[in-house]
């Protein structure tokens, strides 16, 4: 019987309260749409939890974030609003062992940019334009299961460059109707911590409905979970310094 992984869903839940389209794609929330995909192909040896913004401690406080083994990251127009004690906090997690999932506009997330050391910007148009996905990758964990290509009918466009350090391994890459191509699935090691950033899931389509990628995120679930992760790094002792980790 496999370990069970305890997953946090957490999104800045700000498009959903003041946008009709978006509320009308996600009623209850893209952490909710979310949370639900990873209940249906995980199972019952997979928590999750949701968590936004608004809440106490932002969603994150440390009680539990001391209990996620994944945490996944959704935001877009917030990325201001999180206090520089809550990066901390999780940074502390995810050197320490938990994965993180960063989704598409998350990428500007200051705990994504601490963490990558970059400006992590990128080209972008939002004109209703076809995504292929296509898997670069297919041996990886991540990849199983995962058609070639995922299609998804409409979606925000996002472009190179990408300002991210090197994947330590790429496995899916994207093109859009206009020519443009983008490094869509990217894997990290900050610490002892997987990261991985998948972009296709803007708010203002039913990405996260999408069956396949329900399937990725599901299996980037599993990829990150680290089963022996090592005790949390205090939040400003020498190992979480800046930007970068270093042992």
């Amino acid at each position: 019987m496999s370990e069970a992984i305890h997953a946090t869903v957490w999104n800045e839940h700000t498009d959903e309260q003041r946008s009709g389209p978006v509320a009308g794609i996600y009623p209850h929330g893209l952490h909710t749409t979310i949370a639900e995909g990873l209940r249906d192909l995980l199972g019952g040896h997979t928590t999750v939890t949701t968590a936004t913004l608004d809440q106490p401690g932002q969603g994150l406080p440390q009680p539990l974030l001391e209990n996620t083994d994944v945490l996944l990251w959704w935001g877009h127009k917030a990325h201001h609003r999180v206090t520089d004690e809550t990066v901390a906090r999780v940074q502390a997690r995810v050197l320490a062992g938990m994965g993180l999932v960063v989704l598409h506009s998350g990428h500007l997330s200051k705990i994504f940019t601490r963490l990558m050391g970059t400006s992590c910007n990128l080209r972008w148009r939002k004109a209703d334009e076809r995504e292929l996905v296509w898997t670069v990758n297919p041996t990886h964990p991540i990849a199983r299961g995962v058609p070639h290509p995922i299609q998804i009918p409409q979606q925000e466009m996002y472009g190179e460059f990408f300002d991210i350090p090197q994947p330590d391994e790429l496995v899916f890459v994207s093109s859009f109707t206009g020519g443009e191509v983008f490094r869509s699935g990217c894997c990290f090691t900050r610490g002892n911590g997987r990261i991985f950033y998948f972009s296709p899931g803007d708010e203002l389509y039913p990405v996260y409905h999408h069956p396949q990628i329900r399937r990725v995120l599901a299996n980037a679930v599993r990829w990150a979970h680290n089963p022996v992760p090592s005790p949390s790094v205090p939040a400003g002792s020498p190992q979480v310094r800046g930007d970068w980790f270093t042992a």
